[in-house]
């Protein structure tokens, strides 16, 4: 069932507010306060919402993501289809899909903007923000292309996690008693919206050529400004050396990375203790050359070579300021400036196609590359221990012997 054009055409000059914050600071929503129709049920929907985001309140990544997901449904649900989230079927969540993937362009903005303002000292909805946003590749950026809505896409992870929250979401409101049925379960033909592929996606990760070049200049920067960048020399490691995500070295609700989560145990063996994805907790061993990269790091705090059990001191600390950084997009940053520097060493040297690649370099692919490199010398199950991954499958995707072996043979085939 297709939503009315001529309505739709109606409703894309109403601009969506942001209805979430944070975990601590909610408001109350007004976006239709003239329909009477919207009085009756969208208080409870907003009531019913709420309760389900604070059920991830300890979880700070998987709120922002179900806050993002939960947040357009509604927005769609009230100015869209105005009618309360109980009373949609299969169908009208097919037709949310749809409209997620083909939003109006009054709903995508082309940057990302705080959701909330404070104005005379209260939190307001930002005006700028919307629901979607226009965005594109780092390399574009640098190549001087700008956002475009015309040119907006939904990637087939974004549809999954989609159906992913709305069901999380329906299966909270059956758990309250608050409606009888998940219409995202009686969705049958999930394909219509997600393509299937027959092989893995390729894991993201540093080249041979690409990888020496980062921690090269990595340790270059901490020569050159040894105060700031032997930090990030550190985290350049310690992402690569212990397959770090970047939500396990920031501070959160959850977790705080402190000196003495480096620990020895009664055998002389250090490990790196860590709560990571799902809020699990994991110990990673660490490297004679990770060990090595901690006592270079600690001497450029002037500190002891190696950190005590009762070193309760930031791992990542602050420049200024108390405590240690919990902001994802402050590490982001100073790896960027690494992936930056490399690229422009690689350009000096001829390395023209590799520095190019590295130019869409993302954090993650430095967890990527140093499972990649592992698990080649490494048993598979020490490096899907280390790395936390639920299972040896997910730990052999980093395999490529296999796919070698196949590109190999491909090459003698004959078309004659």
């Amino acid at each position: 069932m297709k939503t009315d054009p001529d309505k739709l055409f109606l409703m894309s000059n109403i601009i969506p507010k942001a209805v979430f914050n944070t975990v601590e600071s909610t408001i109350e929503v007004d976006l239709l306060p003239n329909s009477s129709v919207y009085q009756l049920y969208a208080k409870n929907d907003y009531r019913y919402a709420r309760e389900f985001l604070l059920a991830y309140k300890n979880n700070k990544e998987t709120f922002k993501t179900y806050r993002r997901e939960i947040e357009r449904f509604l927005q769609w649900s009230w100015l869209i289809k105005q009618q309360s989230i109980l009373d949609h079927k299969r169908e009208n969540i097919e037709e949310f899909i749809s409209f997620c993937q083909k939003p109006l362009k009054s709903w995508i903005g082309l940057n990302q903007v705080p959701r909330f303002i404070v104005k005379d000292g209260l939190d307001q909805a930002n005006p700028n923000w919307r629901p979607f946003v226009a965005e594109i590749s780092k390399s574009s950026v640098k190549q001087g292309e700008k956002p475009n809505k015309n040119n907006f896409t939904l990637s087939q992870s974004a549809v999954k996690i989609i159906f992913a929250a709305l069901s999380s979401f329906y299966n909270f409101l059956i758990q309250g008693e608050h409606t009888t049925a998940n219409p995202v379960s009686l969705i049958k033909q999930k394909g219509t919206f997600i393509r299937k592929k027959q092989a893995l996606s390729p894991i993201r990760r540093l080249t041979q050529d690409q990888w020496p070049y980062v921690i090269k200049a990595a340790e270059m920067m901490a020569i050159e400004n040894p105060e700031q960048d032997c930090r990030t020399l550190f985290i350049i490691q310690a992402l690569y050396g212990m397959y770090l995500r970047i939500s396990e070295l920031v501070a959160s609700e959850r977790w705080i990375p402190q000196m003495n989560s480096f620990y020895k145990d009664a055998d002389g063996n250090w490990w790196f203790r860590v709560v990571g994805k799902g809020n699990k907790e994991r110990d990673i061993s660490v490297s004679d050359e990770m060990l090595e990269a901690l006592r270079q790091y600690r001497s450029s705090l002037s500190l002891s070579p190696l950190p005590s059990p009762i070193d309760s001191s930031p791992l990542i600390p602050k420049f200024t300021g108390q405590g240690g950084v919990s902001d994802t997009r402050h590490i982001r940053s100073l790896v960027q400036k690494c992936f930056d520097k490399a690229y422009l060493l690689m350009l000096r040297d001829n390395k023209k196609d590799d520095a190019t690649e590295l130019k869409i370099a993302t954090v993650h692919w430095l967890r990527h590359t140093g499972i990649s490199d592992d698990v080649k010398i490494r048993p598979r199950e020490h490096v899907r221990d280390d790395a936390g991954h639920s299972s040896g499958a997910i730990t052999d995707k980093y395999i490529d012997i296999e796919k070698k072996a196949r590109s190999l043979s491909a090459k003698k085939k004959k078309l004659v």
